[in-house]
């Protein structure tokens, strides 16, 4: 029974010992196939590939025997930064945020445009997207001729293989062909990813899980992501869907089935309090749960009871990832953690009551109040991803025909 495909198995060979490279920096051939159980005769045919495809450089560091001995200086392979540049991005209903990258994931420039781009017609956000990466490029000391991979993310349901938006809380339309708006408008291939799948490469890569390649990931903000690194590599479903939280049952009502996002999205615990002009000024500018914390110490009763009810929920929901997958970390992010206690409180005494006990002492939940950067970061990380594992000389590992 066939049970790979050679060139498949190729490129997750290839990935992995970038990956490492990556990770370990300045590494030899032999501690490459320790970590990654790779023969010593593929780690050779893997190395020398990307040696000749100028991926990775030699470096020659010391003497590996007694320095009262002569010896070969030992042969370290490491990233060749300047191999690739890819720019990437995070969407979100009130800005753009961009930064260019090298091969390494290193941030050259970045880039912020303050924009309502939840009110915008989505050829407008394409036009914006293809301003703002001309600009970081430029701003890196780069031409658009030297980047390899645009990667966009943003929330909602992403169809990464085809780059098609099928939902966004971001975009008025459905089922939007974002690549193809801006692999026309810019001539660079480009990726479409989920902002909570970014995030997650972000904290594999750069964050609060270098350490794991397998934990879960809650984004908890206007909409609820889910992001799954399982064998260092993003878990996506059928027809390489994103994965999304605020769609989980709870609970049934009296009519329909109550999903997490009622309960715990920015805009079940607000549940009309935007129309309080301060309130509403501070979600123009993402500080919406920074207002509403504030509101909360000065005695509003009804955004406390909102806070420990969306708490409550996403304590619930955690613990049934954790039942789920066993992850031995959860890391949650988003703008909703500006909450703080009154959020966070409630969430970790509902987790604690709905766990299994065997499974009590198995999950650590980390809370990281990452910058925009590093989500868009994330995102040139999802690209720089695929360039490590596809065949060099292309524009990225084959993907779907657009639509």
């Amino acid at each position: 029974m066939k049970t790979a495909d050679p060139e498949l198995m190729r490129a997750i060979n290839r990935f992995h010992v970038l990956d490492t490279i990556r990770r370990h920096g300045a590494i030899a051939r032999v501690e490459i196939g320790e970590l990654t159980d790779l023969s010593a005769t593929t780690v050779s045919a893997i190395t020398a590939s990307l040696l000749e495809d100028g991926l990775i450089t030699v470096r020659h560091e010391g003497d590996i025997r007694s320095q009262t001995l002569r010896g070969r200086p030992r042969v370290m392979l490491a990233l060749n930064p300047e191999a690739a540049w890819v720019v990437g991005a995070k969407i979100a209903a009130n800005r753009i945020v961009f930064v260019a990258t090298n091969f390494q994931g290193d941030v050259l420039a970045g880039l912020t445009l303050p924009v309502r781009v939840d009110r915008l017609p989505t050829e407008v956000i394409a036009d914006l997207v293809e301003d703002g990466v001309r600009r970081c490029v430029r701003d890196a000391g780069l031409g658009l001729n030297q980047i390899k991979t645009i990667a966009l993310s943003l929330p909602g349901i992403i169809e990464h293989g085809t780059g098609k938006v099928l939902a966004s809380s971001v975009l008025r339309d459905t089922d939007v062909s974002l690549r193809l708006a801006i692999t026309t408008r810019l001539g660079i291939d480009t990726i479409v990813e989920s902002d909570a799948n970014a995030i997650t490469m972000a904290q594999h890569w750069f964050g609060q899980a270098r350490d794991l390649d397998d934990f879960v990931l809650v984004a908890i903000e206007e909409t609820l992501g889910l992001g799954v690194m399982h064998g260092g590599q993003l878990f996506r479903g059928a027809r390489e869907l994103s994965l999304t939280l605020g769609d989980m049952i709870m609970g049934a009502g009296s009519d329909n089935a109550v999903k997490l996002a009622d309960l715990a999205s920015e805009r079940a615990i607000l549940n009309g309090s935007h129309a309080d002009p301060k309130v509403a000024d501070a979600i123009r500018v993402g500080q919406g749960m920074a207002q509403v914390k504030g509101m909360v110490e000065a005695g509003d009763a009804t955004l406390r009871e909102a806070a420990a009810r969306a708490g409550a929920a996403l304590g619930i929901a955690i613990a049934n990832l954790v039942a789920l997958f066993a992850p031995p970390r959860v890391i949650l992010v988003g703008s909703t953690l500006a909450l703080g206690d009154h959020l966070l409180i409630p969430l970790r005494q509902a987790f604690a009551n709905a766990i299994p006990t065997p499974l009590a002492t198995l999950a650590e939940i980390v809370i990281d109040e990452a910058g925009d950067d590093l989500w868009a970061r994330g995102a040139a990380a999802v690209a720089l991803g695929e360039l490590y594992g596809s065949p060099w000389g292309t524009t990225g590992p084959a993907r779907r025909a657009m639509q």
